[in-house]
């Protein structure tokens, strides 16, 4: 029931960046700040709710209530939300079967569906954009392709085929992307792309956009075909092309449409096809935006002479190669540098290659260089770092690289500036990192570490059931002792957030904890060290026994009470005397172990802490002494001393301040519960007023907190019947009635009871 409570922060208001000097920051900020949509929380209910809102037809897919009509918009968002959530399968997908939806843009990215539901679920729609990224391999393309263009609508009406990632089984080749004659927009990246299906592609009449990354052509020729009316050609890490410098730069020549070309590289590919680019003056006149990333030999030099030979250009990208550095570069107004050199250009590349994990690596390096001593908050580099994570969750070089960053971008004083949401998305994305990495320490420390800061691990949400058990485990491995600091901190906290029924799910970890704990507290003790690991675990040990039962009991049966009493007599410190008081206050409550404290050795140790001067030190050993003598039971042959102790309870009490008086901690309660015995226990009114005036003092410090928990928990009747009792006490009856009268104050103050 008792549990030790850090000194809470100031209340915090969230300052945004200043818009003029950080206006990406400011939008952020506002965004993250903001409420989610309510078509977005509905659409979210709907799809959590999928199962038991439909009808199941005899094959065991689902169909939506006959009534039910979605229109084109929310239709698209829906689909849309289904697969980015994973909830888009063979059975929920037959929903977009027949008229009740009605889709314009399919977006199915990751998805695991078979042909037959792509086509009988999708391709009876008037589609105009199809994006089926990285769809499982159950799904490949010539099914897409042949599925699509079973409808006629499709075939002479789609704009935009997303490819990427896909699977195209061996030997096949993608004949039915040339009856997609609608088609103005097609990235085939990262897939199984040859010469015959470039000369394919290359005839559609209305093709503009063209994304060839990474796939197996050797030959780019035939883009001469569609010369005058393609204007952005993505050729990213074509390691495949067994042409020569000249002959693809001349292919490139004839391109006199083309305002985007990307032929950026990976590093280790050394390629120097963009420096032999940068050379050439009667090439790619009305260019816009040139991506060279990767690319060797380039030089400031060279790259501002072929910008100042096309005025239009508006992006260059040049990470990942020993330009970026010049006055020109980093200031020539609307140009946009996607670079290693600074801030901004570590910021464009980031957004720029969020879907590129050699270069998102490469970003994120040259990120924690520049933000190591960082002292501004940067809420914008937070999201493109949570969005690098999330796009590339089984890049480990990305993954650890961007936790390092998370560390530099949230310091203690930085998480203070940023959105809730944000923290709570990077923090699960580390941890979802750790789960997906468990054998990499640095990676895992890094989470340790971002655990460390205030801001996350009290104000944000993320699983604390998991971080708990993480914790944990890192508390067992015996580091060096500042990572033991950190893991018996954290550890502390994060048990006090825990649900109940979380917490006795963490039996094997909760036995862990209590040893370990324990081992630090007897070899400190041994020591005659009382440092800020020692105190810390005695914090943590209290934390860990409030309402857990189970940890009392390891506690118990790993000679905690020993230990304790030998922490007793070798700190007299009232501040170690009120942790291990506390501890002995959780025992107290459970019945079946509260028996354990009856010994003479204990019972003198709490009688002396009774009377001391902290007000803290004997309230609390007034709360074991109210717990352990309320029943009579466990007295036996020693009711003498029980009568003994009641009398010194109540003295104590009676010198005590007022209730409203102020402690050096916070002692705080999750629940009265534990006080129900003491309230109804009228033959002993000493154990009665312990409890009242415990009431009294977390009321009067917490009215907000308390005053409803005495609502909910009923207190308030218990409070009624005492006041009204025939037998009550007399004290009793004035700390009842005062409780009851603040409590009325409260809420009429408020103007309203609470619901």
């Amino acid at each position: 029931m008792v549990f030790f409570l850090h000194a809470a922060q100031a209340p915090r208001s969230l300052a945004l960046p200043d818009a003029q000097d950080d206006a990406l920051g400011a939008r952020v900020v506002q965004e993250e700040a903001s409420p989610y949509s309510l078509v977005h929380i509905c659409l979210d209910v709907l799809i959590a709710n999928l199962e038991r809102l439909c009808f199941e037809r005899p094959d065991g897919t689902l169909c939506l209530p006959e009534n039910w009509i979605f229109p084109r918009e929310i239709s698209d968002q829906f689909l849309r939300r289904m697969a980015s959530q994973g909830k888009l399968t063979d059975r929920t997908a037959s929903i977009f079967q027949g008229n009740q939806m009605n889709l314009k843009v399919l977006s199915i990215q990751k998805a695991k569906i078979s042909p037959a539901t792509f086509t009988g679920a999708f391709c009876h729609h008037k589609l105009i954009e199809v994006d089926a990224t990285a769809v499982h391999s159950d799904l490949p393309v010539p099914d897409i392709l042949s599925a699509l263009c079973s409808n006629r609508w499709i075939q002479q009406n789609l704009r935009c085929l997303l490819l990427d990632s896909t699977t195209v089984p061996q030997n096949s080749r993608l004949l039915f992307v040339g009856q997609l004659t609608g088609l103005c927009i097609l990235s085939v990246s990262n897939i199984s792309f040859y010469n015959e299906d470039l000369v394919n592609i290359s005839q559609l009449p209305l093709l503009q956009y063209l994304d060839i990354s990474n796939t197996l052509i050797t030959n780019i020729s035939a883009l001469i075909t569609c010369k005058d009316r393609l204007k952005s050609l993505t050729m990213h890490n074509m390691k495949c092309l067994t042409m020569t410098k000249l002959q693809i730069l001349e292919v490139i020549r004839e391109l006199k449409c083309l305002l985007h070309l990307d032929i950026s590289n990976h590093r280790q590919l050394k390629s120097d096809l963009a420096f032999h680019l940068l050379q050439q003056k009667d090439i790619l006149p009305d260019v816009v935006s040139l991506d060279i990333s990767g690319g060797q030999y380039i030089t400031d030099g060279a790259v501002e002479l072929f910008i100042r030979q096309r005025p239009s250009m508006k992006f260059v990208g040049l990470l990942a190669t020993d330009a970026g550095y010049s006055d020109f570069l980093n200031g020539k107004q609307g140009l946009r540098v996607a670079g290693g050199v600074s801030i901004n250009q570590i910021t464009e590349a980031l957004n720029q290659y969020r879907n590129r994990s050699c270069f998102m690596k490469e970003a994120l390096c040259r990120l924690f260089t520049e933000t190591f001593s960082m002292n501004v908050s940067m809420p914008a580099l937070l999201k493109l770092v949570a969005v690098g994570m999330k796009n590339h969750p089984l890049d480990l070089p990305v993954q650890f690289t961007a936790s390092a960053c998370v560390l530099n971008l949230t310091r203690q004083g930085l998480a203070c500036r940023m959105p809730v949401r944000l923290l709570s998305e990077v923090t699960c994305l580390l941890f979802k990192a750790i789960k997906n990495f468990p054998l990499y320490q640095q990676l895992q420390k890094n989470c340790l570490l971002s655990l460390t800061n205030s801001r996350i691990l009290v104000d944000v949400p993320f699983d604390r059931f998991e971080a708990t058990k993480f914790v944990i485990k890192w508390l067992c491995r015996h580091e060096n002792p500042k990572m033991q600091t950190m893991a018996v901190s954290i550890t502390s906290i994060l048990v006090l957030q825990l649900l109940p029924g979380q917490t006795s799910q963490l039996q094997e970890e909760l036995l862990m904890a209590v040893k370990e704990l324990l081992a630090i507290v007897k070899q400190k003790t041994t020591e005659n060290l009382h440092d800020v690991t020692f105190l810390f675990s005695m914090k943590a040990l209290w934390n860990l026994t409030d309402e857990s039962p189970a940890a009392c009991k390891y506690f118990i049966e790993n000679q905690g009470l020993e230990i304790f009493i030998q922490v007793l007599e070798t700190f007299p410190e009232s501040t170690i005397q009120s942790k291990i008081l506390g501890l002995l206050n959780n025992i107290a409550e459970v019945r079946e172990l509260s028996p354990t404290l009856i010994t003479d050795c204990v019972l003198k140790h709490i009688s002396s802490l009774l009377h001391s001067k902290d007000i803290e030190v004997s309230y609390l050993a007034a709360g074991i002494l109210a717990h352990l003598t309320c029943d009579r039971k466990k007295w036996l042959f020693h009711d003498l001393q029980r009568n003994v102790l009641l009398q010194d309870l109540h003295a104590t009490i009676q010198n005590w301040p007022s209730s409203s008086c102020k402690m050096s901690a916070l002692v705080t309660y999750r629940s009265f519960r534990a006080f129900f015995p003491l309230l109804g226990n009228f033959s002993q009114p000493e154990v009665q007023l312990w409890a009242l005036w415990a009431i009294y003092h977390v009321c009067s410090k917490n009215p907000s907190k308390y005053c409803k928990m005495i609502v909910e928990e009923e207190v308030l009747k218990l409070l009624c019947d005492t006041q009204e009792h025939s037998q009550v006490n007399p004290q009793v009856q004035q700390l009842a009635a005062s409780i009851l009268e603040d409590f009325r104050m409260h809420f009429m103050n408020y103007q309203r009871l609470p619901l």
